[in-house]
């Protein structure tokens, strides 16, 4: 079974900083892109950023050059790095993994359970 577990989230004022971590563990073959989606109450779950296995990255219009998202393939690890956080930031935020599993070794799509951004003076 697979588990992807996050960290990082937390309350901070408007202009700091915050890096997230979402990690994969149990059992599975290979993992392709990696990502982070966010949804602020009321509102639908969009992209942030995403990393593709090769290193190419994708950004959601509202986070770019703000935003940076990495990824650590021996400790199967994405990161985003935040910085020039506004209120508007504040979401939950939730990793989302393509990756390849047992048996079937088919391509599944896996979620963290989120943690929450809270950007407030």
């Amino acid at each position: 079974q697979v588990q992807l577990v996050e960290s990082g989230g937390g309350l901070v004022q408007p202009g700091g900083s915050l890096r997230l971590s979402c990690a994969a563990s149990g059992n599975f073959f290979s993992i392709n892109a990696m990502g982070w989606y966010r949804q602020a109450p009321g509102k639908q779950r969009d992209l942030v950023a995403v990393i593709t296995s090769g290193g190419s990255t994708t950004y959601g219009d509202s986070v770019k050059g703000r935003f940076t998202i990495a990824r650590d393939n021996a400790k199967n690890t994405v990161y985003l790095q935040m910085n020039s956080l506004k209120p508007e930031d504040t979401a939950v935020y939730y990793c989302n993994f393509y990756l390849r599993a047992p048996p079937t070794g088919i391509l599944g799509n896996y979620w963290g359970q989120g943690t929450q951004v809270t950007v407030s003076s």
